[in-house]
Parts: structure tokens; sequence; C-alpha cells
């Protein structure tokens, strides 16, 4: 739908001053960010429109006359089903590319941070490769379809079973190829609500947050998708040809082992260019060449499966599939590697001149990247683990069997997965206590000054609204726990080294440490059934996201932080909903200040970033004519303290110098996300700072008052972190910046 003027054919007067509202991740209706009954769109389509009071109805118009105008943006990071659970299982790779834009706020390129989350994410593509393969090659065209017991009762294995060794791996390798052809496909499906926004401005740094929907990432998308489609291939190539050639290796065997591993060093080198693969002049020799490797991996992956079947010499006897193992246990220790380059690179990269610390002590990068590594490794080796235990269960009774037990690196991130989450408990439970004190006692203070005559009738009133301060409070120990948890995720991965030197966890963890060989194997069927609840609860989460906009409030904040940042360091990450959303708004307001006095934007929750990454791209000419309203805005407590390099407090002081200033911020002690962005001006503080940004931001009392009004049976409700628009606070803010784009109209 194109942009239009309201249907009844009346142009709204030329001097009204339009409020432009822009919903948070709660997803919720026109309707409700209208704060009116009847709504029509006006602009936009399904995924993304503009939305108005219905006219003829009364009260169509908001605080001091202005005209109201919604933005509801909510379908375009999850706004199917299909779409909400490709974020589920996709959440590791949209994990490793978040990592890219969180270096540290130091001035620079960046560059070598840059290069080692795209290895990182190169990395976890390799291991789903692999993960896909044990199952297909290791488990089953290797160990069960060689074991009579495991074939037992098993129709759609049997027919297999007996062919050829080269046969059988050939044609379970389908099933690694089709899991990259999946995620080939996933990466590259056309987002056709977002190609009318595609620009060839600017690049991956931009000028900071402006580079979100400024940059088209979409050209250095397809270069990345082609580096990591020839590495998956090239990996499994590999894996082939390394159990093919294990005993007696022949010339071609080695040729192409060779080529293979020629391919993913090229890929990784093409990663270690940042300047090549994202400056516009190199380009098309970049994607040349990208698609070029993509092919050769390709017809190398046909030759070796040819190989494989061909050759009728015999194959070396082996629990497992030859080479595998230790394929997988050098991926895991690259891990290891990478993630440990990257945190010192990010210690040494961190130079914090800012008065608030960043939430993550400037190591945002490694620790985000240490997340996306567990899960990729908790996953790969719980689909391992689970296919070896689905064909042991009935085939094999009794005693032990090879077929039982996946590679030692699986087994070895299961264990660890299983005794990071025990640790992880007991620190949330310590800090929890160890900080309830002190959260404790600042929400008391702050609910003393609020409400210091409180009539004794209110003290159970009093006790709730601190125990709801407190925990919002919380939200600051969140930093702690991200980089403890980070730090047992690297201390788990130096386990694949045990597993290189065929280390078993239960033998070695009884002969060093004393700990009964029953309780590993207790650790390795309870981090099974974790890390499968974690997944579980991964798709419920996400289905209730999609159905229930009240569960999406809890969960679309990971969602839509995560999807919010182009895909700068993995192809196969889910696509940046900012890549349209940011441009269109853009393209309204301009629409909208040239056939109004003023444009108001009023932003809730992530609409405020979405916002602060629009003005920023507005030209002067619009931007003199805009002011903003943020209210529960987590651009400071959340954003910037995250992304530093991105979203520091130079671009929020920026945001405010180009709108001359004309900017409230609303906030709430009891909100856990949103909070104050330049001065907390808490009841009785003096005023922080003597320049502009100090009038910027304002508390609002949490609940309004103690006790119920006269014209009400109940007392006002604590709010929390839920919008404002009917909060008459929030209608005088609206009035007052209205006011103020009125006067710089006649001015």
């Amino acid at each position: 739908m194109s942009d239009t003027s309201p249907p009844s054919g009346k142009q709204d007067p030329p001097d009204d001053v339009i409020e432009l509202r822009v919903h948070g991740v709660s997803g919720a209706a026109a309707e409700q960010v209208l704060d009116r009954p009847h709504a029509h769109q006006v602009a936009g389509d399904r995924s993304g429109g503009f939305y108005r009071p219905r006219p003829g109805y009364p009260d169509s118009t908001g605080p001091g006359g202005v005209v109201l105008e919604a933005y509801r943006w909510s379908d375009l990071p999850s706004g199917t089903a299909t779409r909400t659970l490709s974020l589920v299982f996709l959440l590791p790779f949209m994990l490793s590319n978040v990592a890219i834009w969180m270096r540290p706020a130091r001035r620079g390129p960046g560059s070598g941070v840059k290069v080692l989350c795209r290895l990182l994410g190169l990395n976890l593509t390799v291991l789903y490769v692999l993960s896909a393969a044990g199952v297909a090659l290791d488990l089953i065209a290797w160990k069960c379809m060689d074991s009579s017991r495991c074939l037992m009762g098993r129709a759609w294995l049997s027919w297999l079973g007996g062919r050829p060794v080269g046969l059988r791996l050939a044609v379970l390798a389908l099933l690694p190829i089709a899991a990259v052809v999946l995620v080939w496909l996933l990466g590259a499906r056309p987002g056709r609500s977002y190609d009318a926004f595609r620009m060839q401005v600017g690049g991956p740094e931009g000028d900071r947050l402006s580079a979100v929907g400024q940059w088209d990432a979409m050209p250095m998308v397809g270069r990345l998708r082609a580096i990591h489609i020839a590495a998956a291939f090239a990996m499994l190539d590999l894996t082939l040809l390394a159990a093919h050639g294990a005993t007696d290796p022949s010339v071609v065997t080695l040729a192409l082992a060779g080529l293979a591993v020629l391919v993913l060093i090229a890929c990784a080198a093409l990663l270690c260019a940042p300047d090549l693969l994202e400056r516009a002049g190199t380009a098309r020799t970049v994607d040349r060449l990208a698609t070029w490797l993509r092919a050769v991996a390709c017809a190398l992956t046909v030759t070796a499966l040819g190989v494989v079947v061909l050759d009728r010499s015999r194959w070396p006897a082996s629990d497992g599939l030859p080479g595998y193992g230790r394929i997988v246990g050098w991926a895991f220790l690259s891990q290891m590697v990478l993630l440990a380059v990257l945190a010192v690179l990010a210690l040494w990269r961190s130079a914090d001149r800012e008065r608030r610390p960043a939430l993550l002590h400037g190591l945002g990068a490694p620790v985000i990247a240490a997340f996306a590594v567990g899960l990729s490794g908790a996953f790969s080796a719980e689909l391992v683990y689970r296919t070896a235990y689905f064909l042991n269960r009935r085939a094999i009774t009794g005693r032990a069997n090879d077929l039982a037990d996946p590679p030692l690196a699986y087994k070895w991130a299961l264990f660890t997965f299983f005794l990071t989450t025990i640790v992880a408990v007991l620190i949330v439970a310590a800090l929890t206590l160890l900080s309830r004190r002190a959260r404790r006692r600042a929400a008391a203070e702050i609910v003393a000054r609020d409400f210091p005559d409180a009539p004794p009738q209110a003290a159970e009133r009093i006790r709730r609204i601190e125990k709801m301060i407190a925990r919002a409070r919380f939200t600051e120990w969140l930093g702690p726990l991200a980089l403890a948890y980070a730090c047992l995720t690297a201390l788990g991965l130096v386990t694949g080294l045990l597993g290189l030197f065929g280390l078993q966890p239960s033998p070695l963890a009884e002969r060093l440490l004393g700990v009964p060989g029953g309780f590993v194997n207790f650790g390795l069927t309870i981090g099974s059934y974790l890390i499968a609840g974690v997944v579980v609860a991964l798709v419920v989460g996400g289905l209730f996201a999609y159905r229930t906009a009240e569960f999406r409030r809890y969960v679309g904040v990971v969602w839509d932080l995560g999807t919010f940042w182009p895909r700068a360091a993995h192809p196969f990450a889910p696509p940046c909903y900012a890549e349209r959303a940011v441009p269109e708004l853009a393209k309204r307001i301009c629409y909208l200040a040239e056939r109004h006095r003023g444009v108001l934007l009023t932003g809730h929750s992530h609409g405020s970033v979405l916002l602060a990454a629009t003005v920023l791209q507005l030209p002067p000419q619009v931007q003199a004519r805009v002011a903003l309203l943020t209210y529960g805005s987590p651009l400071d407590r959340l954003y910037a303290r995250l992304f530093p390099a991105y979203l520091g407090r130079d671009v929020l002081h920026e945001v405010g110098e180009r709108l001359d200033w004309r900017w409230l911020n609303l906030w709430r002690e009891t909100d856990p996300i949103g909070g104050w962005i330049f001065a907390a001006h808490r009841p009785g503080d003096p005023p922080a700072h003597a320049d502009p940004s100090g009038q910027v931001d304002r508390r609002l009392r949490d609940p309004e008052d103690l006790l119920a009004p006269p014209s009400d049976s109940v007392p006002p409700p604590v709010q929390g972190h839920w919008p404002c628009e009917s909060d008459e606070r929030f209608a005088a803010a609206v009035r007052e910046l209205a006011d103020r784009l009125r006067a710089q109209h006649h001015g």
C-alpha cells in the first residue's frame, strides 16, 4: 500500500503537529498503540504498516490536538510461525552475528574483532555439517548398518544393510547435503517485504548506528553465504575422504582431500580480509571468488561421492568412521582458540571513556560468541547423542556397544554442559542472594522519597513496590552473570583437548577426582535431557511469541535485539528487519514533515531504538521539524552499553543535537528494561549535566499513588515496562514537545 491521505478525503490542516507512535517488542495492535478503539491503515502492508484513528469517531486526535499515527512493525521480525521457528533453530547463528556488532568503543575499524567473529561463524557452520555427518555417516552408515542387531526391525534401514560400505556412505551423505541445502535456501530466501528498501549507501561501519537501515547488507550476505556453503561442502568431502583413505590412500583420494583443505583455507582467508570483503570497489572480484569457491566445493562433493562409490577396495576395520572423531575434536579446539584470541583482543581494545561502564565491560563480543558456541556445541552433541540412543536402545541389551557412544568431543560437550548448568544455577542463586540486600535497600530509599507520608494501611503495598523495584534493578547484575557463564563455556571447550587424546570422561574423573563413574554417566544423561529441554523451550517460546502477545513481551527482547542488526558475520542468521523498518520510517517522516507543522516521534521500548536510528538518517531540513519522545527506552541501559562502538553516548548526544534537543525521555524505577538515558533525575537530586542533555530524562513515579483515589476502588497499578500512552504525564510531554515544534515553525 502506498502513502495516502486519510480515506475521508480531507487533508490534515497544514499547521497541525502529527505524532507518530512506534511500539516496542510487545507486538501491540494498532488500536492499543493509538489508545483509540478504531484504527485503519493508511500506508505500508501487513508486515509493517502505518495506522490512524478511523475518521468519524470522537476523540480521534491526541494530546494538544496532534494528529495521531502509529507504525506497527511487530510482524517484520517474527510475523509468521515459520519465521519465528527459524529464529529458534538458527539461534546460534543469530548470536554469532550479534557478536560482531558488540566490539569495544575504542577508535579504529576493529578489523580483528570482525575477522574473529566471522571465523567463529564459519566454525559454527562447519560444526553444523559435522553433526549431520555424524548422524548419517558415522552412526547409521558405518555403525548401525554393519550390525545385524541394529538393523533388526528397522526396514527403513535394512534395505541398505549388507551393501558395500562406499555405497552406504554415498547414499547417507545425501542427509548432510540436504542439511546444507536447507540453510542455503533459508539464507537465500527472498525478503520480498524488504526489497523496496535496499540502499547502496555507506558500508558496514557506516556512521555508527546509521549503518542500520542505510547500508545494504545483501551483497555481502551473498558473499558470506557462498563462502559458508563452500566450506560446508568441503568439510563434508574431507570427512568422506579421510575415512576412505584411512589405511592405504590412493593418489586420487589424497589429491581430492588436499583440494578440500585448500577450499577451507581459501574460505578462511577471504574472511580474514574485511576490507576486500566489504569494500564496494572490490565487490565484483570477491563475488566471483566466492562463487568460484562454491562451485569448486560442489563439484568436489560430486567427485568425492563418485570415488567413494566406485572404489571396491577394502575399508579399514574401525569402531567408528575413521578420522571423524578427530575432525570433530579439532573443530571444538579451533572454537576454543578463536574465543580465547577474541577475548584477549576485546580486552586490549576496550577503552571505557564513559562515566557509565559497559554492561559486559567491553567483552560483549567474546561473551555473546561464547553463548553461540556453547549452544551450537550443545545442539550438535544432543543430535548425535540422541540419535545414538535411539539406534541403540532396542538393538543392544545388557552390554556396552560402540554404537551407544558418540565421538568423545560430543561426549565431553554433554558432560560439560551438565556441569556448566549446575554451576551457572549456583552462581545465579548466589548473586541473587548477595545482591538482594543492596537492591532492597536502594528500593526502600526510592519508595521512601516517593511516598514520604505513606499511611500505615499502605505498608503491604509499599513492600510489594519495593520488591518490584529491587527485581527491576537486577538487570544491572546480568553482565556479571553473562561473563561467568561465558567463562564456564570457554572452560568447557578445553575438554576438547581431552577428547583428542582419547580420554573418556568417566574413567578420567574417577581416576583424577575420585568421582564415581556412575555420576559421570548420570551427568551425560541429564545433560542430554537438559539440552533437549532447552530446544523444546525455544520451540514453545517461539510458538507462543507468535501466538500470544503477552508472552512475546518476554521472549521478544531476544528475537528483536538479535535481528535488529544486519547480517555482517553469519549469512544463515535470521534477516534484519531494521533494513526495512528504518528506511520506511525515514521515508514516511519526510512525507509527513512536508504536510505538517512538525512531526513528533514517540517510541516505546525497542521502538525508541528504531527512531534513534531513523533520526540519524533524516535530511537536516526534516530534522529541524522533528521532536522525539521516548519511554521505557533501553537506549542507554542496554544498547549503549552492549554496543558501545555503534550506539555509545556520543551517538546519543548526536541524536539530541540533530534535533536541537527537542527530546524527552520518560522512565520508571520499576522498569527492568528501560531507564534513563543521560541523567537519572530522581527526586531531590541536583541536575547532573549543565548541557541540554541534562533536561531530557524525566522520571515517572510508579505507581502514581499508594491508595485508591476517591473515584476508584483499587489503587493505581504498578506499570513497570508497560507503555504509558494513557498516562496524563505522557500527554503533558506530548503537549510540551508539540508546542516546541509549533514555536519552531513560527520562528
